[in-house]
């Protein structure tokens, strides 16, 4: 049979009888204030414990929302992946098309129509991702505004629109060689 916490420190000599009624008086003193004002004696336990709860509660919401934006992040990029899988220009021909990209200066071997159309802005460049490689390729610009919407990160060069007018221009009496490149 157990022996009770009060029992023990009695024998242990360190609390008298007298002590020891007196703690049982104010226990029970206690528990019959808080059954008349109905309101139970505070618990510390219960207290740390809904408080553990409430923190692990709000740990794991936030746990939910960074998982959420990853998933939101893989699922642009597929997006992304597959607006210019899905709308690749073939690049064929052998002149020579420089553009900037991170401010540095790339190259690409393109037709001398894909180079018109680059020029007046009827197709874009953007960046396809292939693991850790990178390649150049030509998509509408159409699917090039769609891509900006999600990473303008990923359209490396898509021509400015002339918002000078022509009759402006002092040099429009000046012809361009046809074959100038830069």
């Amino acid at each position: 049979m157990s022996v009770s916490l009060q029992d023990q420190l009695k024998k242990s000599g360190l609390i008298d009888e007298k002590k020891a009624k007196q703690l049982k008086r104010a226990k029970n003193k206690q528990e019959k204030l808080a059954r008349k004002t109905k309101n139970p004696a505070v618990d510390q336990h219960k207290l740390e414990q809904d408080r553990a709860k409430s923190e692990k509660i709000a740990k794991d919401r936030q746990l939910n929302l960074e998982k959420n934006k990853q998933a939101e992040i893989h699922a642009v990029m597929a997006q992304i992946k597959q607006l210019i899988e899905m709308n690749i220009v073939a690049k064929d021909g052998d002149q020579k098309f420089s553009f900037t990209a991170a401010n540095v200066i790339k190259h690409i071997y393109v037709s001398q129509t894909q180079i018109d159309q680059l020029s007046r802005g009827t197709l874009a460049i953007a960046m396809q991702k292939d693991g850790q490689k990178h390649n150049h390729v030509l998509v509408p610009m159409g699917v090039a505004k769609k891509i900006e919407q999600r990473d303008a990160k990923i359209v490396v060069f898509k021509a400015q629109q002339n918002t000078i007018e022509e009759e402006d221009d002092p040099y429009a009496d000046f012809q361009i060689p046809d074959d100038l490149t830069w």
